[in-house]
């Protein structure tokens, strides 16, 4: 085998995987982009929660025993 045939073979390599981590579940990264994001997320948390003062204030106030009992009664028709 000469020299000039090594020049027209083809050459192969092998290159690094662009991922910083081996941690499959990046958020924004792969099929899993959305399954961090909005009220799903609370679905992949670990550990409690805490709620902060923001999402405490967004959430409102609860409703009566009477008013749950009604809405209930609406929901089961």
């Amino acid at each position: 085998m000469s020299s000039s045939d090594k020049k027209d073979e083809p050459v192969y390599s092998i290159l690094p995987h662009p991922a910083k981590d081996n941690n499959p579940e990046q958020p924004g990264e792969g099929m899993n982009w959305g399954k961090f994001a909005g009220a799903a997320g609370a679905y992949h948390a670990h550990g409690p929660q805490v709620v902060s003062k923001e999402q405490a204030q967004d959430l409102g106030e609860p409703l009566s025993k009477a008013e749950l009992k009604k809405r209930s009664e609406e929901l089961n028709k």
